[in-house]
């Protein structure tokens, strides 16, 4: 077991909990640095923190009245951290233009974060 490893796998678990299921802005800047990379905003969002933070807190948790962050296996090389997980909840807002729907939706994601000091780069 290596502990930067495990550290860092701790700091994607928190960042899933404690931004996207609760909305925490302080648990995002200390998690986040400065210089972060969003390599999968969406056309002509910004790419840097001030681009996903929006996402969460105005686009996606807005939409789900309950959403939750389920982690399925994350795998760890490097500065790297994979996660397979999904979010749900129950789809009570509008989501970048379709209504609300009142049903549980399930979104499966794949992502990859590379972290420096504790913090996500990309």
């Amino acid at each position: 077991m290596n502990s930067t490893l495990d550290h860092n796998k701790a700091i994607v678990i928190r960042f899933n909990k404690e931004v996207i299921e609760q909305g925490n802005v302080e648990t995002f800047n200390a998690l986040v640095a400065e210089d972060f990379i969003n390599h999968s905003a969406p056309p002509g969002a910004p790419k840097g923190p001030e681009g996903m933070i929006y996402f969460f807190t105005r686009i996606l948790r807005p939409a789900f009245s309950d959403l939750k962050a389920e982690i399925y296996d994350q795998v760890a090389e490097g500065d790297k951290v994979t996660t397979r997980k999904a979010f749900y909840g129950i789809h009570t807002g509008e989501l970048m233009g379709i209504p609300a729907s009142n049903k549980k939706v399930v979104i499966e994601v794949i992502d990859i974060v590379r972290l420096r000091d504790g913090k996500y780069i990309e």
